[in-house]
């Protein structure tokens, strides 16, 4: 009887155990899930840098710097979300692709700064457009952000709270990062007004 007694408690241990680890794991996808809709949306983003490039080129060819610093930082950024999109759950991944975005945002923001100087270009079609795709994919990427470090928050929760941080700390299941721009500066969604 004794015998029984303790084969049903060590079941319920390993019952317990491989609930937690699956639930650990259920939990880490989700990150990964949440993380590849703000992949499609960065890399709609990214895909929309160059042709604007193109179309403020021929009236702002004087502002190489400008223009070298956009596509350098959109390279970064893409290469930010490379990184991360191979790993969601890899902390400095997230870390860098969040700075690589700051970049990126600052570097636009000289670029339609600079932009709001030339009238035509003001009103050129082709930026008018570009101000409303860019603006609508900048809401997509803030609501896949939002769903993103929703995620990371329970799988990081279900981390850190007992008991399953016992299956997480022992099966190698790391904290993950939330994708976060720190400065409230950087925050702020680059102007891109070229209305006349």
């Amino acid at each position: 009887m004794t015998m029984l007694v303790v084969l049903g408690i060590i079941a319920v241990i390993i019952g317990w155990a491989v609930m937690m680890y699956n639930n650990l794991v259920n939990l880490r996808n989700r990150v990964g899930n949440a993380f590849s809709q703000i992949d499609v949306q960065l890399t709609r983003r990214y895909d929309l840098i160059p042709n604007l490039i193109e179309a403020v080129k021929g009236y702002m060819s004087h502002e190489k710097s400008t223009l070298e610093a956009v596509i350098n930082a959109r390279n970064a950024a893409v290469s930010g979300l490379k990184d991360a999109a191979a790993n969601p759950s890899d902390p400095d991944a997230i870390k860098n692709l969040a700075a690589a975005e700051a970049t990126l945002g600052g570097t636009l923001g000289r670029l339609f700064a600079l932009a709001e100087s030339y009238p035509d270009l003001k009103a050129n079609e082709n930026m008018i457009q570009f101000q409303e795709e860019l603006s609508s994919t900048e809401n997509k990427v803030a609501f896949a952000r939002q769903a993103f470090n929703d995620a990371v928050m329970g799988y990081n929760n279900a981390c850190e709270n007992f008991p399953s941080n016992l299956i997480a700390n022992n099966f190698g299941f790391v904290l993950a990062e939330f994708l976060d721009i720190g400065d409230e500066v950087k925050r702020n969604v680059p102007e891109v007004s070229f209305s006349a």
